[in-house]
């Protein structure tokens, strides 16, 4: 199993070369390393994580948004492009979650307004937590989904509107 999770993390939302780099290139070069291991898998699986801020318009255009987008489409494609492997790719991508020293919690003190307001954005009342997430992760990368390539899963207790299909 792949899990790649490395991100420019909005960062200042104006170095592209960073983001595409940590971003995407990771992804890529990760992907590429490991595909012959892959090939040889009875499991193989990789997972790429992206965000809400990929699937619907947040606050202004902002490198990271693009980039978490950009992820999903190459995880669709390489889906496609490994099946006949048995390589399973998929994408998980979180609302906001909360977790000690995370974006969501300096803003909770420092956003408070803009955190509370968020937070009741959300059907369940709350902000994720890093483990729920992981436990997404968990069963898309393991046996109980081997039949489960080439989807994103939004996890993110009700926080987008949008209709997936």
């Amino acid at each position: 199993m792949f899990v790649h999770n490395v991100s420019s993390s909005g960062d200042d939302g104006t170095d592209w070369n960073q983001a595409f780099n940590l971003d995407m290139m990771c992804a890529v070069t990760g992907c590429n390393a490991l595909e012959p291991f892959f090939e040889k898998s009875e499991a193989a699986s990789v997972m790429f994580m992206s965000s809400t801020a990929a699937v619907e318009t947040f606050f202004a255009p902002n490198v990271f948004n693009a980039m978490k987008a950009a992820l999903i489409n190459y995880a669709k494609h390489l889906s496609q492009a490994w099946g006949a492997k048995g390589i399973r790719v998929n994408v998980v991508t979180p609302g906001p979650v909360l977790f000690p020293e995370g974006n969501w919690s300096k803003m909770k003190i420092g956003m408070a307004d803009f955190f509370n307001a968020t937070e009741q954005a959300h059907a369940l009342g709350r902000l994720g937590s890093p483990e729920e997430v992981a436990n997404t992760i968990v069963f898309l990368s393991s046996p109980a989904a081997s039949f489960t390539t080439g989807t994103n899963v939004i996890i993110d207790g009700g926080y987008t509107k949008r209709v997936q299909f």
